[in-house]
């Protein structure tokens, strides 16, 4: 977080400006304020601001009529309302109106510091977009590659400079990245985007099946062969093939693939005539495609011919900055699909989406937000919406923390200690003490009823 955002706190209660003042300041935050909504609107129209907290009842200007000017003035700046009086509607109408967020009084501190990131992330992700984008360019297709992290920028970047060649590309992650997607995006990319784009999944058909499905087959060519039929490589023609998991292919194809990508003509199967292709070949697969070359699965001549440019898609557990992005990209879909309604995310939920380690990766994080669509019965989605995910990663920090105790002492004593150790060091703060194990304080408040440290 950079110390130099500015913040303008509206508010018609001097005590609660005070005290957001003195909190927004130790958080290294420069503070403006304002005890009336029109006195606000003349502050920000005479000075930028990187976010507004304004209170919701005032008494000459309320906080929804300035959030209504304030908008039509820069709808740039982030407003979170703040009100006493929770209802439905209220909130209703200010995010209506063009509110990030409403939190209700009393503040919940940790609630407010999280909202507050997000808030401003959210503003400087606008901007990083229309950077990205005229470094792209100003008709790069990203497709469904959503993400902000330094490595998702690199793979667009590399993207947007390889599309238009005609040089084979090598996709490589883990299941669940995205293969497929930056596969779609170098097609859309290139200038074959007009042709068609075919994919063939080299580990879904048999090894019989494989060499017709990929090169037709005719008439009579085997039992079954009703009438000729053309194979992937002729329905790409123009266009892109896409060789999804072809670390599976059986060595036998494989040696026809690598004589086909070498000659450029395929036959048809129980045919004779000599046909030229057309076609980019992209390849994928989720394995260790050298350790696949050693075990002798895949060839190396094969894998040299298709590795010409490689296209590593980085695990979602070490790009934890993309996954808000995703999160609320997969939230607009299933809300749209689902008939639903559904605003976003509360600090919390999104709290225990980044620290989740993601074995699935993308995929998993799109089954989890769609479940919790179907599920839910609010307008933002809780951390109960996500019961399947649990936070793994907040026991691995306490269990591998420097106790300074013996390996055969149990794992819950070392954690105990560690939770008491801190919750000592910072002085009984829970807040704090949540910071400095990095984890939220509700995951604290069940530790601590866990091992009856304090109630």
């Amino acid at each position: 977080m950079k110390h130099d955002n500015k913040i303008l706190i509206v508010d018609d209660d001097s005590g609660h400006r005070t005290m957001l003042k003195t909190l927004l300041r130790g958080w290294g935050y420069s503070i403006s304020e304002a005890d009336d909504g029109s006195a606000a609107v003349d502050r920000v129209r005479n000075q930028a601001f990187d976010l507004i907290l304004m209170d919701i009842r005032m008494i000459k200007v309320s906080g929804l009529e300035a959030l209504k000017l304030v908008k039509e003035y820069n709808p740039a700046i982030p407003v979170i309302i703040m009100t006493a009086y929770s209802s439905v509607e209220t909130a209703v109408e200010a995010l209506k109106k063009g509110a990030y967020d409403y939190l209700t009084k009393p503040l919940d501190f940790d609630e407010l510091r999280l909202t507050m990131e997000r808030a401003m992330e959210h503003t400087h992700l606008k901007e990083e977009n229309r950077l990205l984008k005229e470094r792209l360019g100003e008709h790069f297709n990203r497709r469904n590659i959503i993400g902000r992290s330094p490595a998702i920028v690199r793979l667009m970047e590399t993207i947007a400079q390889v599309a238009p060649t005609e040089a084979t590309v090598m996709i490589t992650g883990e299941s669940g990245t995205g293969k497929e997607e930056v596969a779609i995006a170098l097609h859309l990319n290139s200038n074959r985007k007009d042709g068609p784009f075919i994919k063939i999944n080299c580990a879904a058909i048999t090894e019989t099946l494989l060499e017709s499905e990929m090169f037709g087959h005719e008439k009579g060519a085997f039992t079954g062969a009703h009438r000729r039929k053309e194979g992937r490589f002729l329905q790409a023609s123009g266009g892109t093939l896409f060789l999804d998991e072809i670390s599976e292919m059986p060595l036998s194809m494989q040696v026809k693939l690598l004589r086909v990508i070498q000659e450029r003509e395929i036959t048809r199967v129980g045919g004779e005539e000599v046909l030229k292709i057309d076609v980019r070949l992209i390849a994928a697969s989720n394995k260790d495609l050298l350790e696949e070359v050693r075990a002798g699965r895949l060839r190396e001549d094969l894998f040299y011919r298709l590795n010409v440019v490689n296209l590593f898609i980085p695990p979602l557990r070490d790009r934890k900055e993309d996954i808000p992005l995703l999160a609320q990209h997969f939230l607009e879909i299933f809300s749209k699909k689902n008939n639903k309604q559904i605003k976003g995310f509360t600090p919390q939920a999104m709290d225990r989406l980044i620290r989740y380690r993601w074995p699935g990766n993308v995929r998993e994080l799109m089954n989890a937000v769609e479940r919790g669509v179907v599920l839910s019965m609010s307008e933002y989605l809780i951390d109960d919406d996500f019961p399947l995910i649990h936070d793994d990663s907040v026991e691995d920090e306490l269990k591998s923390a420097d106790t300074g105790t013996p390996a055969s002492v149990p794992l819950e004593q070392v954690e105990k200690e560690t939770i008491i150790r801190t919750l000592e060091s910072a002085g009984g703060n829970k807040s704090e003490t949540a910071r400095r194990l990095g984890i939220t304080r509700k995951t604290l408040h069940k530790k601590l009823k866990k091992y009856g440290i304090m109630k």
